[in-house]
């Protein structure tokens, strides 16, 4: 493993003597711009391993996708490859048919601190709540980004990340009422500590994600990318380009089925993901918006 694949494969071709905030904000973009947030693997016969060499030659050298387990492992060890003061955590997914977090820590993510100020770097969260760059961690904070603004709030120690939204602008009627899309104008997305976590403390939930029948990931096999205006996705049959117009404030959902005939074409011109085993898509009723 080397540095020099990595920024091959999301396109960073600058240098990266310093470990400061620009460099770190420019990693961080070129990533969830170049590598897509997916569980393709799970749903055509893989199992999705924390080893990091494993990582390394699926997301870099085989220019796969992977979930936060992936993505996130990878991104560590490129910040500590590069000399950024970092600190693995974890957090409870907001689940909104619940209106509460997840009661175990189901996501995985970094924190670094650059000069005494302390940052949320997290490139695989995917979909409409990913942040392109990462944010200061400070309580009540609006940060705002292509995709909305973001903030923290703690209390008590926990730190909630929520965003706020635009309107959705939905342009084919067949999904003017789909259940993927969230009309909430303040999202929940997560909660967590500060308390370090490691990659091993992650093995179990690592397991469970893939093997419980009630899973969101083993209800809908998910593949997104982050684009110059917004993102692209594939969830089970359902392709949708989103275009994010903060001047407007909408964000516009052109959303299409696609055939199982059009997967393999879908995920190789638009993700420019080639899978080795045949994807058999997935989409049961479960708690994802886009």
């Amino acid at each position: 493993m080397n540095l020099g694949e990595y920024f091959e494969r999301i396109g960073f071709h600058g240098s990266y003597d310093t470990p400061d905030l620009a460099t770190l904000k420019l990693i961080h973009k070129r990533h969830v711009m170049s590598i897509p947030f997916d569980n393709l693997g799970m749903h055509c016969g893989e199992t999705l391993t924390m080893d990091l060499q494993v990582i390394f030659d699926k997301l870099v050298r085989s220019r796969r996708g992977g979930w936060c387990m992936e993505n996130n492992v990878l991104f560590a060890w490129v910040l500590r490859e590069m000399g950024y003061t970092s600190t693995t955590l974890g957090s409870r997914i907001f689940l909104n048919p619940l209106k509460g977090y997840s009661d175990a820590e189901e996501h995985i993510f970094n924190k670094v601190d650059i000069d005494g100020v302390a940052y949320v770097a997290d490139v695989s969260f995917g979909l409409s709540q990913q942040m392109w760059e990462p944010l200061e961690l400070v309580s009540g904070k609006d940060q705002v980004q292509l995709p909305g603004t973001f903030r923290f709030v703690e209390k008590s120690g926990v730190w909630m990340l929520e965003k706020m939204s635009r309107k959705p602008n939905i342009p084919n009627p067949q999904f003017a009422h789909t259940s993927l899309i969230n009309k909430t104008e303040t999202q929940q997305i997560y909660c967590f500590t500060v308390d370090p976590r490691s990659a091993e403390d992650f093995m179990g939930t690592n397991h469970q994600l893939q093997t419980d029948p009630s899973s969101l990931f083993n209800r809908k096999s998910i593949c997104s990318l982050q684009t110059a205006m917004g993102f692209k996705a594939l969830i089970g049959w359902t392709y949708s380009e989103v275009t994010y117009k903060p001047e407007e404030g909408v964000d516009v959902f052109n959303m299409r089925k696609v055939t199982n005939d059009e997967i393999e074409r879908v995920l190789r011109d638009e993700f420019k993901v080639t899978l080795q085993n045949k994807l058999q898509p997935v989409n049961r009723k479960s708690c994802l918006t886009l």
